[in-house]
């Protein structure tokens, strides 16, 4: 087995520091200056308009939010391996999303997480992430198809007949789901799943429950308000509706965190055209939404990606 010295392991893991915060930082610069379809002109009189300190610092505060109670959902559901405070949550999950923003679906923040535990906890680190951020989905999904039924109601966006065959298909779905819960592939099943699922304890479930869905009240008012900011006033419940549609839909394609305000915003620019919304009022809030909750984060996230320190690098003789 090929030895490295302590140095040249020290000097890897500064690469690797390096790309991940350079490419991470490079992938904001190229979105922001490389996108032809943001008006700078019209938002700088829309924003010098309806400019308020108060204002900016209520959208600034829902950011904050949005990311601590992700904070407090990985510090729960951490508690399961070892209790951890606040601040090391955050350094994690922060850590995490620097790590994660060019990887498909942010696979990366799984690995980013890991490396904050020993090698033995890995697999509960990864699998502790799946159930924080898979609650979120859930939520996502059940929340945004009440909204996109509300929406067709209004706009009829699909026909009677289509959604019938959507939930069909999802029943469906479900019941071959649980039929063949007890069929295993290279040692897993459904029914293993469930059982690892169990055996966290209900109050941390419970909590996770809780915290991811005061998560999405946050973000998706925080998508309201800033239609508000841009003078864009319409009935409330047409315009939620409109929020929890584009997160059901853009939460279902692949993608990578530093393209997900294109996502969102090519789903946006279709419910919110329906609404008479202008285009580039529909971009402009999906990418400061982007900016506020994904490019800040990432700044501080660097700040603990370069000064991680692993206890995995022990000093080896050449």
């Amino acid at each position: 087995m090929i030895s490295i010295s302590h140095k040249t392991k020290q000097f890897l893991v500064l690469l690797v520091k390096l790309l991940i915060v350079g490419g991470a930082f490079y992938f904001i610069y190229n979105q922001l200056a490389n996108n032809d379809k943001l008006d700078w002109a019209q938002f700088i009189t829309i924003f010098n308009k309806n400019k308020s300190v108060s204002g900016i610092s209520f959208l600034l505060l829902l950011s904050v939010l949005n990311r601590y109670f992700e904070i407090l959902k990985w510090q729960n559901l951490a508690s399961f391996i070892k209790p951890i405070s606040i601040a090391e949550a955050t350094k994690q999950v922060l850590a995490a999303l620097t790590a994660g923003i060019f990887t498909p679906n942010g696979v990366g923040e799984y690995a980013g997480k890991a490396m904050y535990y020993e090698k033995d906890e890995t697999k509960q680190v990864i699998f502790l992430n799946l159930i924080c951020n898979g609650i979120q989905m859930v939520l996502t999904v059940i929340i945004g198809l009440f909204g996109l039924l509300y929406f067709n109601a209004n706009y009829n966006v699909i026909t009677t007949q289509t959604v019938a065959i959507i939930f069909g298909i999802l029943i469906v779905l479900f019941v071959v789901l649980f039929s063949i819960k007890k069929i295993t592939i290279k040692g897993y099943s459904i029914e293993k799943l469930i059982h690892k699922i169990n055996e966290i304890p209900k109050s941390i479930h419970q909590k996770n429950i809780l915290l991811g869905i005061c998560r999405y009240l946050v973000f998706s008012h925080q998508y309201y308000f800033l239609f508000l900011a841009f003078d864009v006033n319409m009935p409330y419940l047409i315009v939620m509706s409109a929020v929890t549609s584009v997160y059901f839909l853009a939460s279902s394609l692949p993608t990578f965190q530093f393209l997900d305000f294109a996502v969102k915003g090519s789903v946006a620019i279709y419910f919110f055209g329906l609404l008479g919304v202008n285009e580039w009022i529909i971009i402009f809030v999906s990418t400061l939404m982007w900016f506020l909750n994904v490019v800040i984060p990432v700044v501080f996230g660097s700040f603990y990606v370069l000064n991680f320190k692993t206890s995995r690098i022990t000093p080896t003789d050449t």
